[in-house]
């Protein structure tokens, strides 16, 4: 379950799986069941593979931007940015994310 402080709506449930780590980079799955939270992001690639959802980009309290989240789609988003995750279909993606160090 989504932790309540990360919660924005719903009852969320998040899970994922590393698969493999390739040249620093960990590879993985990621999903969350509909429902809307908050997260501060990590250097991260993705690309959905089933599911619809949109991610706000929020800066200093108000929602920046916003990505429009289905099968096919490929998005980066960089550490440190808040995002709110408002998910309407069962959103699961593979990822690829580096630390800031070049460590996984």
């Amino acid at each position: 379950p989504v932790p309540d402080e990360a919660r924005l709506a719903g009852m969320p449930r998040t899970g994922s799986v590393d698969l493999a780590t390739v040249g620093g980079a960990v590879v993985g799955i990621w999903e969350m069941t509909a429902g809307a939270m908050r997260d501060i992001e990590v250097d991260e690639v993705f690309v959905v593979i089933s599911g619809r959802a949109t991610v706000e980009r929020v800066e200093s309290g108000r929602v920046v931007s916003t990505i429009a989240l289905v099968p096919g789609t490929l998005c980066r988003l960089d550490a440190g940015m808040q995002t709110h995750w408002h998910v309407t279909e069962t959103l699961r993606k593979v990822y690829i994310v580096v630390d800031a160090d070049g460590t996984s």
